[in-house]
């Protein structure tokens, strides 16, 4: 088997996909984008499922809900575009699609990761990206060498529209100048479409999507380096002519390539814009194919002015686990006299959400809540430089150092930052429900990983839970060798000298606890693993590595593997 091209024109019906998306005890969902107008049908356990195409901007596609399935159970499945077989592909060498359902007695195995870029898997592939972990696990998995994991969360930079591969040059050359703005970065839904299919489109990849359930959030890449740092950012950008139609390909393609397929069937029976495929579907087969441009595009304008119109945050309950993913970049808030990573509305939701009563409490956000606590001072004095406190020049110097080297995490957040972990050690103390064992942070984004962990929870704040950062990052897209010296350099040479500016600032205040890295850095692409043991956790980094010089079957390796027991 070999996957090393990237994908060509589609011969047939299937253009991308299938992917299987949603999971829970009863039900799935099944995500395809077809060539054309047609019914798909997803066939298992001697029963079928169908669901008529939508279109956004002539592009069609279907999200399949395949409901009343026995909970802990396992089926193979197929799909059919109005009536040919499409899945599995009768060329592929690899296992048959299976769907699933979560068992609440079977202990959890979350994969997690995030940033992840397109190149072949060949020699240059490997030499200027890196092994992609994502494929060696597939490739492990097929050969049956790894136990399977119950889903896996995609953090942020599934794609990277202001980092397009060769592939995607070809294409955005062959309907317009690279001359062109925005040049060789993506300007609209339609060369969006075609990135997915590039990020999605090989085989081993495209097979384990279609396999192992996942949920997925946007971090800046997916629309552009920092994606709404701060306000001056915001004003910025909004001058540039062709930004408006970037963003707006950017929000729709998000929506029908990610968003949707993170909903449980209940949650898209109330989505706003989803609550008219539902509708169509019950005019019947032959009514004419929905077209949904109209009320995507009109969503991601709504979006782009008011964040609090829509949310993109969701919650996954994985029976011993419950797993919340934030969105910590289109719902900020960026004026300057009042800055938080979420507005008021997604505030008041995650306070919903974050309650005990559940073994592990997983929080998914694609930019870590906690940082290297060195960077963590420096991004929060930061941001108190930036907010003109201490004069206009040297506020222009903070913006100008926030967007360089990107000062804009949490930590750059301070409000909204002190205000999530106040939720967190309310539930860590037993105020929302029995405390968890643990309540995790899962994050992508900073190109290398690490574990973090609160170590004075109990002491200051009475917190009964461990507090964990868990990072992996990159899945393919590795940092240079001096920028990792540098850097790892650069966060532990922090410390010291930020804390002692911090704690002497009146205008930086100090963590509700403190925090210290336990383990890492690593910097190597890799996708890390969580699995539930009882009230214990465990979390492995794994890596590809190319055996020989057999580029197209790396194998996998492991970075690190840190357990953390729970507390007695």
């Amino acid at each position: 088997m070999t996957d090393t091209a990237l994908p060509q024109d589609p011969a047939g019906p299937l253009v991308l996909g299938p992917m299987l998306r949603y999971i829970g005890e009863t039900d799935a969902t099944v995500w395809v984008e077809t060539a054309s107008r047609a019914v798909v049908t997803v066939q298992a356990d001697g029963r079928e499922w169908s669901a008529a195409t939508f279109r956004v901007r002539g592009h069609h596609y279907a999200l399949v809900v395949v409901d009343g399935l026995e909970p802990g159970g396992e089926w193979e499945y197929a799909v059919s575009i109005d009536g040919t077989p499409v899945w599995p592909d009768e060329r592929s060498e690899l296992p048959a699609s299976r769907i699933r359902t979560i068992d609440r007695q079977r202990p959890t195995r979350l994969l997690f990761g995030s940033c992840r870029t397109t190149a072949p898997h060949d020699r240059e592939g490997h030499r200027t990206n890196g092994v992609d972990a994502l494929r060696t696990l597939a490739l492990a998995l097929a050969r049956d060498e790894q136990e399977w994991p119950d889903l896996v969360a995609f953090l942020g930079d599934q794609v990277y529209a202001d980092d397009t591969p060769a592939a995607m040059l070809e294409f955005i050359a062959s309907r317009r100048s690279l001359d062109e703005p925005p040049g060789k970065e993506i300007k609209d839904y339609d060369e969006y479409a075609y990135l997915y299919r590039l990020a999605w489109g090989d085989d081993a990849n495209r097979w384990l999507l279609s396999t192992l359930p996942s949920c997925m959030i946007f971090d800046d890449h997916d629309v552009r380096d920092d994606w709404n740092t701060s306000w001056s950012w915001h004003e910025e950008i909004n001058r540039i002519p062709w930004w408006h139609e970037r963003l707006m390909g950017a929000l729709s393609s998000y929506w029908v390539y990610q968003h949707i397929g993170n909903l449980s069937p209940g949650q898209l029976a109330e989505d706003e814009i989803y609550t008219r495929v539902l509708e169509a579907a019950a005019d019947g087969p032959d009514a004419d194919e929905l077209d949904l441009t109209e009320a995507v595009f009109d969503l991601s304008h709504r979006v782009d002015r008011h964040p609090d119109v829509y949310r993109y945050s969701y919650r996954r309950d994985l029976g011993d686990s419950r797993l919340v993913v934030v969105d910590s970049r289109a719902a900020r808030v960026l004026e300057p006299d009042h800055r938080s990573m979420l507005d008021p509305a997604e505030m008041r939701w995650l306070d919903e959400q974050l309650t005990g009563d559940v073994e592990h409490l997983l929080i998914g956000t694609s930019l870590p809540f906690l940082l290297p606590p060195g960077l963590h001072d420096l991004e929060a004095i930061d941001e108190v430089l930036a907010s003109r406190t201490r004069g206009r020049l040297l506020a222009r110097a903070a913006e100008k150092a926030r967007q360089s080297i990107d000062l804009e995490h949490w930590a750059a957040f301070n409000d909204g930052f002190v205000e999530v972990f106040d939720m967190v050690l309310s539930v860590a103390r037993g105020e929302r429900g029995t405390p968890p064992a643990s309540v995790v942070f899962l994050s992508g984004d900073v190109h290398n990983s690490y574990l973090a962990e609160v170590v004075d929870a109990e002491e200051c704040q009475g917190a009964r839970s461990r507090i964990v950062q868990a990072v992996c990052s990159p899945i393919r897209n590795p940092m240079p060798r001096g920028v990792r010296i540098m850097m790892s350099a650069f966060a532990r040479g922090l410390v010291r000298p930020m804390r002692f500016v911090a704690e002497r600032s009146q205008h930086v205040p100090d963590p509700p606890c403190s925090w210290e890295v336990t383990d890492g850095p690593w910097f190597d692409n890799c996708l890390a693993q969580l699995s539930v043991q009882g009230r214990d956790l465990s979390i492995v980094w794994r890596a590809g590595q190319v055996p020989g010089e057999d580029d197209e079957h790396p194998v996998l390796t492991t970075i690190a593997s840190v357990r953390l027991p729970a507390r007695s």
